[in-house]
């Protein structure tokens, strides 16, 4: 924890925040721009002796959830919470509404990568955009960019039977051991910050309609997806192997995957052959 830098970030948000934008009277005899130190500790909840104690860099370490409502009260941005956090010796906690908006530095990935397969999904795996050689290889079976859990890739592996077919059938068991190991992580992700009502409800939805998930859900093991090699089923190509590689926001609430051919294969002309 940096005590004596901390004091000085909130004071510095605390100066720039007028009355009025937190529904405060400014009042004749105000002799400051911006909030005072009891309207703060006020705005957060706290005691005023606790918040001049902060800003006096006296080495008092507040709680997760003071600092949340702090970040709250000085009206901080994404980026200004997450110092907050840092400056305070506490891990950033992951934003709670995860965006429906594909990430644009993703999207600009996403329209350069021509020559392989690449599309871009939520921490849910629910598609948000592909590029044509994506649909190409794995048809238009995984609807893009509509909402809620049901278009997860992942929900519709244990719920659609239809979802596999690209796949060959001695790698199912395999697939099914990743995708319920990432979706654990991504759900004690989520609920850090307070609970996630849709990742709460696919699972749900999941251990109610399928055995396979249930069972591996019981073995709580977790993995984030980062790299895999995987097989793929297509009439006009054959059977392909692809490396898979995931580019991440920093949020980790988006990835970008990319399905790159492996050195020394025929791969790149089998896709150039599907491309065409």
């Amino acid at each position: 924890m940096d005590a004596t830098e901390l004091a000085a970030f909130l004071h510095s948000r605390r100066d720039r925040i007028r009355p009025a934008d937190v529904g405060l009277t400014a009042g004749p005899r105000r002799r400051v721009p911006g909030l005072r130190r009891e309207e703060v500790a006020f705005l957060a909840n706290a005691s005023i002796d606790y918040y001049i104690e902060l800003e006096r860099g006296r080495g008092v370490q507040p709680s997760t959830q003071m600092l949340l409502a702090l970040a709250r009260a000085l009206r901080l941005t994404g980026d200004e919470r997450d110092h907050l956090f840092h400056l305070a010796g506490h891990p950033a906690p992951p934003t709670r509404e995860p965006s429906r908006a594909t990430d644009p530095s993703l999207l600009a990935l996403l329209e350069r990568l021509d020559g392989t397969p690449a599309r871009i999904m939520t921490d849910l795996h629910q598609p948000l955009a592909q590029n044509r050689l994506a649909a190409e290889l794995l048809g238009e079976l995984d609807p893009v960019g509509e909402p809620g859990h049901t278009t997860s890739i992942v929900y519709r592996w244990f719920t659609d039977p239809s979802a596999r077919t690209h796949y060959p059938a001695e790698d199912h068991e395999r697939h099914a051991q990743s995708f319920v190991a990432d979706i654990r992580a991504t759900a004690a992700k989520r609920a850090v910050a307070g609970g996630d009502a849709e990742a709460e409800k696919m699972i749900a939805d999941l251990l109610d309609r399928s055995e396979e998930f249930a069972r591996l859900w019981q073995a709580r093991d977790v993995a984030v997806r980062r790299f895999d090699r995987k097989r793929f089923v297509h009439p006009a190509i054959g059977v392909v192997e692809l490396e898979c590689h995931h580019l991440f926001t920093e949020d980790g609430s988006q990835r970008l995957l990319w399905l790159a051919p492996i050195a020394g294969t025929d791969t790149a002309q089998r896709l150039a052959t599907l491309s065409a």
